[in-house]
């Protein structure tokens, strides 16, 4: 079973679905219907026509699935419009699905996390992490989102700002390495900057770009993470760097500054340096004031206060750092960082020991790990 090719499909029977009347909560059951029924049937007989086989079969569970009065009444004009046998036009839909998710009648908020359950293929759980809440609370937001737009026609689509919010999560997700979403996001994106001349569209480009020319130094041949201070800077991509520091230089000539701009500068300063002792932290910092301008955002400030420390010294980093509340994902890490930067190795190997306790994923709770025990031995504990 070709579990990438039903994932790659997925949206555009979604899409069909949608377009022939399905509020969207339904159409979404009935592909997921047809997914099982694909996962069943297709290792003993094979389609000649994947897609068409899962808009036919979709749209019989949508139908099956719409039994009342009402669907009574309109069951012959639907049918009448049942996909006829044979090939089916290929088509990307992806992005517009995109668009069509993030309705005019959600918050953003909603039609993100909907939007990347029902089309991105993320968990729950991960969209939850994504957004820094409770799996149950993300849970109770799709949810609702799925009762808002039950009924809806999809003929309003979303605003830009809204699509590349759900672009930027895929692309994290993907890029930590739970899930690969990240070249498809970059896919998206490009697609999206080819056909909407938007600064922050190019942003959000340049920013994926920089980032994802550095993928092949961030794991060690052993699966470990490697830190950006320790990676190995010749296997990183310059064509790509190249490129995406030309979009961002376009992007930033229009005068709009943007936060997906102002985070690929601050990725564009980390790929120009040729070592890590290199690196601009006073011009990285200048570039968090102005993103913290653009966003008040908690993983701003913590990046921030991280830089600082770079720039000012750990005790400047610290001090910042103090000022941010400490249940945020990540703080503990980075308070561990900036007091083995100042010399104070046991605090340091404590927060590490404790920050990898809270690690979202297996590689970063290893790093810590790793981290922890480094610094223990060092001391003699």
């Amino acid at each position: 079973m070709d579990e990438a090719l039903l994932r790659s499909l997925t949206p555009s029977v979604l899409t069909v679905l949608v377009r022939r009347g399905a509020d969207f909560a339904s159409a979404e059951d009935a592909v997921q219907d047809a997914l099982v029924e694909a996962v069943r049937v297709w290792p003993a007989d094979p389609p000649r026509d994947a897609k068409g086989w899962l808009v036919t079969v979709a749209w019989r569970k949508f139908l099956d699935a719409t039994r009342s009065d009402t669907a009574r009444r309109r069951r012959e004009d639907r049918i009448e419009e049942e996909p006829a046998p044979g090939p089916t036009p290929a088509a990307d839909d992806t992005l517009q699905l995109y668009f069509l998710c993030a309705h005019p009648s959600l918050t953003p908020s909603s039609a993100v996390a909907l939007t990347l359950r029902a089309v991105g293929g993320l968990t729950t759980r991960q969209i939850a992490q994504a957004y820094l809440v409770p799996e149950a609370t993300m849970a109770q937001r799709i949810s609702r989102a799925k009762r808002t737009v039950s009924g809806v026609r999809f003929d309003q689509p979303g605003d830009v700002a809204t699509v590349l919010r759900v672009l930027y999560l895929v692309f994290n997700e993907g890029y930590s390495g739970d899930v690969d979403l990240a070249a498809e996001a970059i896919r998206l994106t490009r697609q999206l900057a080819a056909a909407i001349n938007h600064p922050e569209v190019a942003g959000l480009l340049a920013l994926m770009l920089l980032h994802h020319a550095r993928r092949a130094s961030r794991t060690a041949p052993d699966g470990s993470l490697v830190p950006l201070a320790e990676q190995d800077r010749t296997r990183w991509d310059t064509a790509a760097i190249a490129e995406g520091v030309r979009i961002l230089q376009a992007a930033l000539a229009r005068d709009r500054l943007g936060e997906f701009q102002a985070q690929a500068a601050i990725a564009a300063l980390h790929a120009d340096a040729p070592t890590a002792g290199e690196t601009d932290w006073v011009q990285i910092v200048e570039w968090y004031d102005e993103l913290a301008r653009l966003m008040d955002s908690p993983v701003v400030r913590l990046n921030r206060a991280v830089a600082v420390g770079e720039a000012d010294g750990p005790r400047a980093g610290l001090a910042a750092l103090a000022a941010i509340e400490d249940s945020l994902p990540r703080h503990t890490a980075a308070a561990a960082y900036l007091h083995e930067r100042a010399g104070d190795l046991t605090t340091a190997a404590r927060l590490y020991a404790e920050a990898a306790h809270k690690a979202p994923n297996l590689a970063e709770r290893d790093y810590l790990t790793r981290r922890a025990a480094r610094l223990n031995s060092r001391g003699g504990h």
